[in-house]
């Protein structure tokens, strides 16, 4: 009886080591086969040998992967070629690594698969390699593109304009972010390599609604074309006709402010030849007083003043003030503070 047993327990462990060499042998004769399930890049390689895989993902993977990355900005598109980014693909090293996802688990897990049907779920990732001095490159050329400074909003003084010159905002490029999305778009085969570039913006010291509150009311006036300016928050609001300065009593050019202003002042007439026999007296208000209803003053006793002799308008015929009609006066005069700039061209 014992000798029965101990030869079917002889023949039972023949057929275990017989299957247990054959199993070995069917997983060895399996090591160079990749598994069913395996990608690359999204490229399906089961049941390919090695060779067959290089050649599939070369074939399937060589057109993404020379395609231009382009770095976009608003408008703007800063591409960069695979080749100037030195751009090297590894097509051993994802087949190495596609089989050895295929070997994972034991041989009894690999035997499974093999006769139940089952797959492995793995996509290995491309192996791409670029040169990351070539990136820098590149991005530091795209920041020298966009990169700016914040400028702030500006006045041009002129005799028939203001010459407002909007403020903008400062650009900066993320450049470290840049860097790490254009070497993931290097490496991608999905045929999405747009990437957009992230800016940080500046803002300026002086913004044009700054600037326009700061100069609320302005004067210019264009002694050439005999016109006064009255600008309003840097848009202008109304011009008006006017004398200026005659030869030898030129009305004073530059930037000065309002200093003063009356209603129906009285005229201290200055000590110069020109007076005659008025020099030194005060002309209290009234219809022989030449300044008429109102008074701005502007610099040494140079100012805008009304006139009843508008036939003088648009020559130059003042003793150095700026003459306007009564009405025109009476309005600019209603609409211009004390400190406001006036800009003399």
């Amino acid at each position: 009886m014992r000798t029965r047993r101990a030869i079917v327990a002889g023949i039972l462990a023949a057929v275990l080591l017989v299957g247990a060499v054959g199993a070995y042998a069917v997983d060895r004769s399996q090591r160079d086969t990749i598994a069913d399930g395996v990608e690359v890049g999204g490229v399906e390689l089961g049941g390919l040998k090695a060779e067959e895989a290089r050649a599939k993902l070369a074939a399937e993977l060589r057109a993404p992967l020379r395609e231009r990355v382009v770095v976009t900005f608003e408008r703007r598109r800063f591409p960069l070629s695979p080749r100037r980014a030195g751009v090297e693909v590894d097509y051993d090293a994802m087949v190495e690594e596609a089989l050895a996802r295929s070997r994972e688990g034991t041989i009894f897990t690999r035997l499974g698969r093999g006769l139940t049907g089952g797959t492995v779920d793995a996509d290995v990732q491309p192996e791409v390699a670029f040169d990351r001095r070539a990136v820098d490159r590149f991005v530091a050329r795209v920041a020298a593109r966009l990169d700016r400074s914040p400028k702030d909003a500006t006045v041009a003084f002129a005799g028939s304009s203001l010459g407002a010159v909007e403020g903008h905002d400062g650009i900066t490029l993320q450049r470290r972010r840049l860097r790490r999305a254009v070497g993931r778009a290097l490496r991608s085969v999905d045929g999405d390599r747009t990437v957009p570039a992230r800016v940080r913006r500046v803002a300026p010291k002086v913004t044009t609604a700054q600037l326009a509150k700061r100069y609320p009311t302005v004067i210019t006036v264009d002694r050439a074309a005999f016109r006064l300016h009255l600008w309003k928050n840097l848009r202008l609001e109304k011009s008006y006709s006017i004398a200026i300065g005659q030869v030898g009593l030129d009305t004073p050019a530059g930037l000065y402010e309002i200093q003063n202003k009356a209603v129906d002042p009285a005229w201290s007439v200055p000590n110069s030849a020109w007076a005659g026999d008025l020099a030194g007296q005060v002309i209290p208000p009234g219809p022989s007083n030449p300044i008429k209803s109102r008074w701005m003053g502007i610099y040494d006793g140079a100012g805008i003043h009304g006139t009843d002799a508008v036939y003088s308008l648009g020559t130059a015929a003042s003793h150095g003030c700026v003459r306007m009609a009564i009405p025109d006066v009476i309005e600019l005069y209603d609409r211009t503070p004390v400190g406001a700039p006036i800009y003399i061209a």
